[in-house]
């Protein structure tokens, strides 16, 4: 393997391989949730003009009924991949009559985890499931850590750019034995550079005191209703967010694809004390859980970025990995940037790109244990004090400046940004680099930065700012209705859909009891690895 990223550079800088670098296949899965006029969570059913949560292919919610998740199918063209979720958002709107989507990751005003309602997807079996585990995250979690939304990016190169990349690279492995080397190689590197996307995009340095409740924390008063940390960038990302306690200090390796699988085996099928009290039922009878293991389901594996194959019908992802290898990696460390009327636009979106495969085309190394709590200590700095001035990470175990790291990194993107721009007029990854280095110059222009000046200079809440983002977002998404013919196209999904769950809903099926001791046979077909 070449030992630089120069080198790699070289092999793909050819008349041949520029265009498969530059086929990158991407999709979006984006939150909001539905509030009220007065920025409260909604307590609403999910709109039927949606359709099914359960079955909607675009349309779907995630851990509320209110909170909404749109997702675009799979595209090469970044302004189709940004017009199909500018679609989803008008569409929505046109169902919402009074309600708004929240245009930030922290959520809205919340009143205690009983006005938190939980998602429902209807009486089959998969349905019943899918409520279930979202059951089990509350009484594991509590239900306000749930209604922190996020934007997820998937990506992924064709095999053809994987055939000519083996072959220059001297390849003797099958092609998906070299995909898995590969965006395994990818994700070791995301790992331990994903702080830098924290720093440029994190936008949640504040939240509404409500979210917190009675909940003891270390932030900072910024106003009665908003607590903050004074240099944080993405508060969604550490300890207040999408965090567990059971699974602290639990490596997970990247170091090969069976290592993996063997790790989260362990997770799914190791039985934690806390969880047995909280036991699979009631006193009532009612599901409370799915399982008293570490993990009900992988989903529930918290990490910035998964290896993913996409699933069948009752199939458990790791099976899906195990048989058919990894298809494209979805990023999770992204906020939703307030500014924006889609939280992301596409400046964002290439420089995700760059990012990507400078991770992919730079050497990785196995990440041992050390290293990977390191990774893990850059990234919370990096959310709580990312702004700091003179910020130190730790790099081999020797402190380093952040602005100093950050600095190489972006250098090595903007030697790519050269290749997947050729002759494009603008450079618009060229331009994207740069825009990321002026905030690399100035903390403040960061969307974190801009959130604590706006709140200063406004001398208004948190939670005021994101109200009023919500109702000019809003504002615009009515302003545009859709065409006859795409709003026909998803009232149609929306149809669909209703009969898809209908129909699965009738079907004749075992009792939910066999049906899930069979899906969790699945997990017993691995050997489990021993966890760190």
């Amino acid at each position: 393997m070449p030992n630089s990223l120069s080198k790699c550079l070289q092999l793909v800088d050819t008349p041949a391989m520029r265009p498969l670098l530059r086929s990158i296949v991407r999709g979006l899965e984006k939150e909001s949730l539905r509030v009220t006029p007065a920025g409260m969570l909604a307590q609403t059913p999910h709109p039927s003009c949606l359709g099914s949560a359960l079955c909607n292919p675009y349309i779907t919610t995630d851990y509320s009924e209110a909170l909404l998740e749109f997702i675009t199918p799979p595209q090469q063209d970044i302004p189709s991949l940004l017009t199909g979720l500018d679609d989803l958002h008008r569409f929505t709107y046109q169902c919402l009559d009074e309600e708004l989507l929240w245009t930030a990751s922290m959520p809205c005003i919340l009143r205690g985890d009983e006005n938190i309602p939980v998602a429902r997807y209807g009486h089959s079996n998969i349905g019943r499931m899918k409520t279930v585990y979202r059951l089990g995250l509350g009484y594991r979690y509590g239900r306000a850590m749930q209604t922190i939304a996020g934007i997820h990016y998937n990506f992924s190169l064709p095999d053809a750019f994987w055939e000519s990349y083996g072959g220059a690279l001297g390849n003797t492995l099958p092609l998906q034995a070299f995909k898995n080397q590969q965006y395994l190689a990818l994700i070791r590197n995301f790992r331990r550079y994903a702080w830098l996307l924290i720093y440029l995009f994190g936008a949640s340095p504040a939240l509404c005191r409500s979210f917190l409740g009675d909940q003891a924390h270390n932030l900072d008063a910024f106003d009665q209703a908003t607590l903050y940390h004074p240099h944080a960038t993405a508060l969604r990302m550490g300890k207040l967010g999408y965090q567990s306690s059971a699974q602290e200090g639990i490596v997970v390796p990247y170091n090969s694809l069976e290592a993996y699988i063997g790790a989260l085996t362990q997770l799914l099928t190791r039985q934690d004390a806390t969880y047995q009290r909280v036991g699979t039922r009631g006193p009532d009878g009612q599901w409370r859980q799915l399982s008293t293991a570490l993990l009900q389901i992988e989903n529930e594996f918290y990490t910035t970025i998964r290896p993913k194959q996409p699933i069948r019908s009752g199939e458990a992802p790791i099976l899906a990995l195990a048989e058919r290898g990894i298809e494209y990696v979805e990023v999770r460390a992204l906020d939703v940037n307030p500014y924006l009327p889609l939280g992301i636009d596409s400046s964002q979106l290439r420089l995700l790109d760059l990012f990507l495969l400078y991770c992919l085309l730079l050497p990785s190394p196995d990440l041992d244990a050390d290293e990977y709590h390191e990774c893990q200590a850059n990234m919370g700095t990096v959310v709580d004090s990312g702004r700091m001035p003179g910020l130190q990470l730790q790099r081999a175990g020797a402190a380093v400046s952040l602005q100093a790291w950050a600095g190489e990194l972006l250098g090595g993107l903007a030697q790519i940004a050269q290749l997947l721009d050729g002759d494009q007029p603008g450079a618009p990854y060229g331009a994207a680099v740069q825009l990321q280095q002026r905030k690399l110059a100035d903390p403040w222009l960061t969307p974190s930065g801009m959130i604590m000046s706006d709140l200063a200079l406004n001398e208004r809440s948190w939670y005021h700012f994101a109200m009023e983002q919500s109702q000019l977002h809003a504002e615009e998404f009515r302003r545009r209705p859709l065409s006859a013919e795409r709003a026909a196209f998803f009232q149609d999904a929306a149809r669909q859909s209703l009969e898809d769950q209908a129909r699965a809903e009738q079907a004749s099926e075992p009792p939910f009891e066999e049906f899930l001791q069979h899906y969790y046979q699945q997990y017993h077909r691995f050997p489990a690895a021993p966890l760190n």
